[in-house]
């Protein structure tokens, strides 16, 4: 599985990519086929929003991409949010190509 984290507007600290990391591994234990994930982690300063931290999670599976976009006040809660919603879609991808 090959991860890319690419930071927009802002640098990340090591504490950040460590749990972008960290919660990227997981996603093995709910589909074990991943080809790549890319995380872009967004500042949208445009309008001074109290919701301006971007998270986007994109996965590649063979014949399948998922999308997920999350904003927030902080860049992990919107990661979890962006995360959880990923792992919803995998698991309903999965069940539908099972039965």
């Amino acid at each position: 599985m090959n991860v890319q984290i690419q930071t927009v507007r802002f640098d990340a600290d090591a504490k950040l990519v460590d749990h972008v990391n960290k919660k990227i591994q997981k996603l093995a234990t709910f589909y074990d086929r991943i080809v790549s994930v890319e995380v872009f982690l967004k500042l949208d300063n445009i309008a001074h929003q109290i919701k301006d931290k971007i998270a986007e999670i994109k996965v590649h599976i063979p014949r399948h991409d998922f999308f997920v976009k999350h904003e927030s006040k902080s860049f992990e809660e919107s990661f979890d949010l962006a995360f959880d919603s990923l792992v919803n879609q995998m698991k309903r991808k999965k069940e539908k190509n099972i039965y």
